[in-house]
């Protein structure tokens, strides 16, 4: 077949894009998930683009980024194939860049429609393998950025084979001739800006057969979005992790290092709590507690920075919409970092649960600091052997549904009657827990200390056998008596 024959071959209208969400083994440890089962999304045949077009990055974004994959096109109708069969209904294997606006991910709830949609979005070839010549287990997928390798894996590397896809969405519906399958990108996608140039080249091993090098040049876009139609892109530290495969390539501080230098957080977790209430109380802060929460490990101490989950009171139609997929819970499990404390919103009420023991697995794997939640939990035995540090009302046996819709993270939220926002440090002990706002924190934790110091000295005083009185707190005299002793020790 020619080089032009090739060309003819590609698709340039197929019917159906269908994409898969993960499936190369280095891709889900990236993220820290690996499915059990392959998850699938569409996109429209006008994002189709040829080798040397141009993508925009819309005016008003930054996350624009691409992601290297396998396109399988489709040469005969499959319907309720085996995975046996699969291959045969394959006509050919092609290069593809699976761009996405990361600015416009969080509204689409795991569809991808606007974020992955957009004109241009779905380069693929400049030319086709001959899918009856090569093994599926055996492809090769290659993405340069500028000249130099950013994405480098093989077939073998797949949670799913490509057969498997195939015959998968074929109990589901027919797969026609012409149909393009999107199968999943390895790790290394990051960020594209304007004036990148993206090449992506498909090989089959052993033979040496390749697509060429499917080439796309980034380009700034000037039309801007029109709010009274839909929302407009809004990014997070999340979404640009995300976008860029970690938080170091985002220019991101470590999740565990959030304002909690290893310093601070030995010393916030050698303080009771009530000292540093006492502390907030003398600067004015008397709102600070979480207030009808207890912890299901009372020796354990919580110490970490906010991330926070909100969800609103259950209305079916909400539930409908937000509920289910990749919702907002799920996706402040998954994105809680190392040493940080999920705090939830569940407006005090206890009759349903806000997290159950996978969840709590999930932030334990991260390893997060905790979970502070003022609504019920599931399986509260399962809960409690995870270890994990975590604060609630109480225990429920009803899921998510039946009180709670699951609506957005990282932002300012309620939580047992105190103010949390994202970055709140939050310390927690068997007598509460408490909110300290990031600029205070380092005030408050040296005054704690001294007066901890302090009240430790009277302690000694009272066991020794000296009335309160004049002692604590401190007169004149024995005040002199504390620094002297101070100043010697």
């Amino acid at each position: 077949m020619t080089h032009e024959e090739d060309a003819a071959a590609l698709p340039v209208r197929p019917g159906k894009i269908i994409a898969i969400h993960l499936s190369y083994a280095s891709r889900a440890d990236q993220r820290g998930r690996r499915p059990a089962h392959p998850s699938y999304f569409f996109k429209p045949s006008s994002s189709v683009a040829p080798s040397g077009a141009t993508i925009e990055r819309p005016a008003g974004t930054e996350l624009l980024a691409f992601e290297g994959e396998i396109a399988l096109v489709i040469g005969t109708d499959a319907r309720r194939v085996s995975a046996d069969e699969a291959w045969a209904h394959v006509a050919s294997v092609t290069a593809a860049n699976d761009f996405g606006l990361y600015d416009l991910r969080a509204n689409d709830k795991g569809s991808n429609v606007r974020s992955k949609g957009g004109d241009g979005y779905t380069p693929l070839g400049p030319r086709v393998i001959d899918a009856a010549t090569v093994d599926p287990a055996a492809l090769r997928v290659r993405t340069w950025v500028n000249g130099t390798l950013a994405q480098d894996d093989t077939t073998a590397g797949l949670i799913f084979p490509l057969p498997q896809l195939v015959a998968d969405l074929s109990q589901h519906f027919t797969l026609e001739a012409g149909d393009v399958i999107l199968t999943g990108t390895p790790a290394g996608s990051s960020v594209v800006t304007p004036g990148d140039v993206v090449e992506v080249e498909v090989e089959a091993l052993g033979s040496g057969a390749s697509s060429g090098r499917l080439v796309t040049t980034v380009v700034q876009g000037s039309a801007v979005f029109d709010a009274s139609l839909g929302s407009l892109p809004t990014v997070d530290d999340t979404q640009r992790a995300e976008a860029w495969g970690s938080r170091e390539a985002a220019g991101l501080p470590p999740a565990d290092e959030r304002g909690l230098s290893p310093e601070l957080r030995a010393k916030l977790e050698s303080l009771p709590v009530a000292a540093l209430s006492q502390q907030l109380r003398k600067r004015g802060l008397n709102d600070v507690t979480i207030d009808g929460v207890r912890p299901l490990h009372p020796s354990a101490k919580l110490v970490g920075p906010a991330r926070t989950l909100r969800f609103v009171p259950h209305r079916e139609d909400l539930f409908a919409s937000h509920g289910g997929g990749y919702n907002a819970q799920k996706r402040a499990f998954d994105a809680v970092g190392a040493g940080e404390v999920i705090v939830i919103e569940a407006r005090g009420e206890a009759g349903s649960g806000t997290l159950g023991d996978i969840l709590a697995l999930r932030a334990h794997a991260n390893g997060a600091a905790g979970i502070v939640t003022d609504g019920g939990v599931r399986d509260l035995d399962a809960i409690t052997a995870v270890g994990i540090p975590v604060y609630t009302v109480g225990a429920h046996p009803a899921v998510l549904g039946r009180k709670h819709v699951p609506w957005d993270v990282d932002l300012t939220i309620a939580c047992g009657g105190a103010t949390v926002q994202p970055g709140d440090v939050i310390v927690g002990d068997a007598d509460g827990v408490i909110v300290i706002p990031p600029a205070l924190v380092d005030d408050v934790v040296e005054a704690a200390l001294a007066q901890e110091e302090e009240d430790a000295w009277i302690a000694e005083q009272v066991r020794a056998g000296h009335p309160v009185d004049g002692l604590f707190p401190m007169n004149t005299e024995w005040r002199a008596r504390y620094d002297a002793w101070r100043a010697e020790n």
